[in-house]
């Protein structure tokens, strides 16, 4: 009687029981769909901590990186201004010795032009524009020359260009020397 089915109910291969059609039973039925819904619930909670998981792991990537961001920022700002405060400060010591040249040069037509007669009158006085210069440079600033020779610029457009021509073509004529 060992390979003869029982008329009641066999236990089905996956833990249910089949009646004597086959077909799984209802409590066979019920437990299975148990096991799937219980298995389909752990399955949403674990992708419901892997997400909460990813959007911490990106929240902390974007903060970082805003953090970053913040820092390079901030070391670039206080790079440029280290750098302006840098040519600030060596257009200022360019202007000082412009001016301080000035009064050399003025100091040294004093000495060395004759005294009387046209060649004195014109001595003393380029030396005395060579003074003022040199004081209105160390008294100004780069920054007031500029706007100034700006507005003379725009005032007297043409004989601007001369100038610059002029002085462009004396400069050339000495460095060709």
């Amino acid at each position: 009687m060992a390979n003869t089915p029982r008329h009641g109910s066999d236990v089905h291969q996956h833990g249910g029981t089949t009646g004597h059609t086959g077909k799984p039973t209802d409590a066979g039925t019920s437990s299975t769909m148990n096991q799937a819904r219980d298995t389909a619930a752990h399955l949403a909670g674990q992708a419901r901590d892997a997400a909460a998981n990813l959007t911490d792991k990106a929240r902390d990537a974007a903060s970082n990186l805003t953090d970053k961001a913040r820092d390079l920022a901030g070391n670039v700002s206080d790079r440029a201004s280290t750098l302006a405060s840098e040519v600030s400060r060596r257009a200022g010591d360019a202007v000082s010795s412009v001016s301080g040249q000035m009064q050399n040069l003025a100091g040294t037509l004093r000495e060395n032009a004759p005294r009387e007669g046209t060649m004195g009158s014109a001595a003393t006085a380029v030396a005395d524009t060579l003074e003022s210069g040199a004081t209105y440079l160390q008294e100004q600033g780069l920054g007031d020359v500029a706007s100034e020779l700006e507005s003379v610029i725009r005032r007297y457009p043409i004989p601007s260009v001369l100038v610059g021509f002029g002085m462009g073509f004396l400069l050339a004529r000495t460095f060709r020397s």
